[in-house]
């Protein structure tokens, strides 16, 4: 019965891959980005690795922006050398940190004269109820906190461009939430869905809520800003953390992991192509507050990631906590 269960998923499996390698190719109808600039969180791997030699190959000047010094530097050279565009450069930021981001707006305001496109693409998973450098809770705070107030202080600079974009990378795991829960606002809540904390849940969440209350705040002005669920991708993260769940289906002791993931879930690449729809396809001029996946919008109808009221109720809250800690350093 096993045998025939493992065979049956290596058939589909196969059928899928072959499925994968014939209609998920990178999209190429975009416009050219000569002379525009691109920041791209998280760039130094993965999907967000992807969104910045995509941009790059078309043109752009892109600011490779992670924490780990060594590993954005090397990213920022691979894309230098797979694009042919030397004009791609590594700043360091790590969201964990008000100055870390503080420092980089800065260094990037007194140096760059323009700024197109902001992709906030970084975000961590687990923290094991580690806090911030600033004691916020660590995955709320580089997943929410640290890229609403990154944003804030780019929002001027983006707003000089003819038409700039702002693209928030959630995850459709927050349709599995109801209501954001203000309780546990900077609390890490270990209890989990599948493989996922809900800590991590709320964060998502939260980027929904902050889409839509910063487009409400962009009304009027030539930024637009959406978010998006970029799919299930393969990367070691993802399959450390579901290989470390403790619910383990016998399958899985003949069929490894990675395996199946190599099978069903996408490659960074296909898994970075709703952020490049977001950021650069003409369909979307002027859309602002909404929400993508598989380059398509999907219609979000739960109150808790529509509600207007907990919109401006994150936003107050997120306002709050950084000025705390800036009154605090004062």
């Amino acid at each position: 019965m096993l045998g025939l269960l493992v065979a049956g998923i290596s058939t589909v499996g196969l059928l899928y891959a072959t499925w994968k390698c014939l209609h998920q190719k990178p999209l190429q109808s975009y416009p050219n980005l000569q002379g525009k600039v691109a920041i791209i969180t998280g760039s130094n791997t993965g999907i967000g690795f992807e969104t910045a030699l995509d941009f790059a190959t078309r043109g752009a000047r892109v600011i490779v922006a992670a924490r780990n010094v060594s590993k954005g530097e090397k990213a920022a050279s691979d894309i230098r050398k797979e694009s042919s565009n030397t004009n791609v450069v590594f700043k360091q930021l790590d969201l964990a940190s008000l100055h870390s981001i503080e420092k980089f707006t800065a260094t990037f305001l007194e140096e760059e004269s323009r700024l197109d496109i902001l992709v906030n693409n970084a975000g961590i998973i687990e923290s094991h109820g580690a806090r911030t450098e600033d004691d916020f809770e660590m995955i709320f705070g580089v997943n929410h906190l640290g890229h609403f107030h990154l944003t804030n202080l780019l929002l001027d600079r983006l707003k000089e461009a003819p038409s700039a974009r702002i693209v928030i990378v959630s995850s459709y795991v927050q349709k599995y939430r109801g209501r954001f829960n203000f309780d546990m606002v900077n609390k890490y809540n270990p209890q989990k869905l599948g493989p996922i904390n809900k800590t991590y849940i709320e964060s998502k969440v939260a980027n929904v809520l902050f889409t839509r209350g910063l487009a409400k705040q962009l009304k009027g002005t030539t930024v637009t800003v959406n978010a998006l669920h970029p799919g299930f991708i393969n990367t070691q993260m993802a399959e450390r953390l579901i290989d470390n769940t403790s619910a383990r289906p016998a399958w899985r002791k003949i069929i490894p992991m990675g395996l199946i993931m190599k099978l069903f879930f996408k490659t960074p690449m296909q898994g970075a192509q709703t952020s490049i729809y977001c950021a650069l396809s003409e369909e979307l001029e002027g859309v602002s507050g909404k929400f993508f996946s598989d380059c398509k919008e999907l219609v979000l109808t739960s109150e808790g990631l529509t509600s207007e009221e907990d919109a401006d109720k994150l936003w107050d809250i997120s306002t709050s906590l950084i000025n705390s800690v800036k009154t605090k350093g004062q």
